[in-house]
């Protein structure tokens, strides 16, 4: 399955979007911040922060927040073409498996932008998540 392009202005643009997005995050059980934002074939740009709860179970990534957020506002058709996520610590920080699942299930092409281990890196979906599944 071939993955989204998308244009090195574009990147710089989700990149600062999940930066600002962290600023917002809730995390004052483990203190580290984060942020996404994703693109969708609409052009959208949809952006969220991770929110912890004294019940942690209950903590929400800002993958699935933006996710999430997306669908309440432009409905169940979405189709996402890419994830940028920040964290404040500057450290490598991919999605969470959970939130690759997600990801995977509205954007099966999409591009995930994140801080690898050395830098700036991005991997499709499909590299994160090689058996993801969708049950249209």
């Amino acid at each position: 399955m071939p993955t989204s392009k998308i244009s090195a202005a574009m990147q710089k643009r989700l990149a600062l979007a999940a930066r600002q997005a962290m600023k917002h995050a809730y995390a004052p059980f483990s203190n580290f911040k984060v942020g996404a934002a994703i693109l969708t074939a609409r052009g959208h740009i949809f952006v969220g922060c991770n929110v912890e709860n004294s019940s942690y179970g209950m903590t929400n990534c800002a993958e699935r927040t933006a996710i999430f957020s997306a669908v309440a506002k432009d409905g169940p058709d979405l189709e996402i073409l890419a994830v940028a996520v920040a964290n404040a610590a500057g450290v490598p920080c991919s999605p969470c498996g959970a939130c690759r699942q997600v990801i995977f299930e509205f954007g099966p092409r999409a591009i995930i932008l994140y801080q690898g281990v050395k830098g700036d890196k991005q991997s499709p979906i499909t590299d994160l998540l090689p058996e993801g599944f969708r049950l249209k």
